[in-house]
């Protein structure tokens, strides 16, 4: 999968291989309290989907800078 596109909505499986991580990490997050992770939208109890703006933020958000330490 290409680079995340902001205007998009994207599953599970296509932000986990983004991130990097296994799907089932991403399941965790969202059932963790507090939830964790990136924003997510459930259409229905087993269809999940991430604004491609929100993961973007969620990573940005994220991001440390050693130099302003």
């Amino acid at each position: 999968m290409p680079d995340l596109e902001a205007s998009k909505w994207y599953t599970t499986e296509e932000v986990a291989i983004v991130l990097k991580v296994d799907p089932s990490s991403l399941r965790r997050w969202r059932t963790a309290e507090p939830p964790q992770g990136p924003p997510f939208v459930p259409i229905s109890e087993r269809v999940i989907r991430y604004s491609g703006s929100d993961v973007l933020s969620y990573l940005v958000n994220r991001r440390v800078d050693p130099t302003a330490a």
